[in-house]
């Protein structure tokens, strides 16, 4: 689960690691409230979405007066702020976050994620933070610091010196670096976070350091013990389909190809997504059903993917083992007479009552292709999609 900046910040502050002072506001009149509580004379008014790249996008401007604010606010509420993280139709702006003005003299990249090659979490910074963090990475990796954190001694004071040095920092700032560092790590244990990202950490003028910018993704099957970050949860920033898919207990991602898949088991889920584009097809999504599927929720599971206007053909592959091939036959042969499918269907079964599966669904009635395995179901999606594309 994402949290907005403002959100993020706030539990900065719980965890005293430094930011600016600020404020959410849902209107171009409240922004203006915000400023003036705020005080002095420079702001920036930043669209609140779950996504990176904001300023390039327009969704960070920078005001020297109340107008200004005012104006900024207004032309980012009740938007879509689209980025290179959020795809074309990109995502509602609702709020802005209203803060004061700071002066840069330096952008510092900070973040703490789970480094899954050592199982361990890590620190991954840079001297040349800010907004094009991704091209650094992706030109200049040797410019990247990646520090591994031992789970039984914790983060120690000559890691964050090491990091302090290699960002260029020195005197008071790296002790100030160290606090900070220490701060990230406990909010992110103690939240059961998946990343806490600060892009970027600043020098202020002043030679001290600031988190100017603050990104926290909480895991969710850890979210049983936050209620309180449960209800933070915005929904109108999640992908509709996936949000619906969630509350049936189905796992499932929204992709950009036009060939829906319904697979029981990740593992086999990616197989199939990879099969199918080796063969020159594009999945339109992951949909893994589980191993203890039902009927019903296979049903939901047909009609969740057919609300996907991209969609041109349909590739369900089962594996019965927990569940079994007839019960996954009963589902499909039953949403596609509820919901009245118009487009091609390839299916696999393999398992458990996999023969009393074929014979439902042959005496059916129903257009559906039955294929002998995985690379004959793949291969005839493909040739079905394009058909009908």
């Amino acid at each position: 689960m994402n949290l907005h900046e403002y959100q993020s910040k706030r539990l900065f502050a719980d965890y005293a690691i430094p930011i600016p002072r600020g404020e959410a506001a849902d209107s171009p009149q409240a922004a203006v409230a915000a400023a003036q509580k705020l005080g002095g004379s420079l702001w920036v008014v930043k669209a609140q979405v779950h996504a990176g790249g904001r300023g390039k996008a327009g969704g960070v401007k920078v005001a020297k007066d109340l107008d200004a604010v005012r104006a900024a606010a207004k032309a980012m509420l009740g938007t879509r702020l689209v980025t290179h993280q959020t795809g074309p139709e990109g995502l509602p702006v609702h709020q802005v976050y209203v803060e004061s003005g700071s002066k840069i003299a330096r952008e510092i990249y900070l973040s703490l994620v789970l480094n899954r090659e050592v199982s361990r979490i890590a620190f991954v910074a840079s001297a040349a933070g800010g907004m094009d963090i991704e091209e650094v990475a992706a030109r200049t990796p040797e410019k990247i610091i990646r520090v591994n954190i031992h789970p039984t001694a914790g983060l120690q004071d000559f890691q964050t010196r090491q990091l302090a040095f290699g960002l260029g920092l020195s005197g008071v700032q790296i002790g100030q670096f160290g606090k900070i560092a220490h701060a990230l790590y406990r909010l992110y244990l103690e939240r059961d976070a998946s990343l806490v990202e600060v892009n970027p950490l600043i020098v202020t003028d002043s030679g001290d350091l600031l988190a100017l910018d603050a990104k926290i993704n909480i895991e969710d099957n850890a979210l049983f013990r936050h209620k309180d970050l449960a209800a933070l949860r915005d929904d109108s920033q999640e992908d509709p389909m996936e949000r619906k898919a969630a509350e049936h207990e189905l796992n499932y991602v929204s992709l950009d190809g036009n060939i829906a898949c319904m697979v029981n088991g990740a593992g086999l889920a990616m197989a199939t997504m990879d099969l199918i584009q080796l063969h020159g097809g594009k999945p339109a999504n992951f949909l893994d059903v589980g191993g203890g599927a039902t009927k019903e929720r296979v049903s939901t599971a047909f009609k969740l993917i057919l609300s996907n206007p991209k969609v041109s053909a349909i590739l369900i592959n089962i594996f019965g083992g927990i569940v079994r091939c007839d019960m996954i036959a009963e589902g499909i042969i039953a949403a596609v007479k509820e919901v009245g499918v118009k487009m091609p269907v390839v299916v696999r079964l393999e398992g458990t009552n996999a023969d009393l599966a074929r014979q439902l669904l042959a005496k059916s009635g129903l257009a559906i292709t039955a294929a002998r395995d995985l690379t004959d179901a793949a291969t005839k999606a493909v040739s079905l999609a394009g058909a009908r594309s």
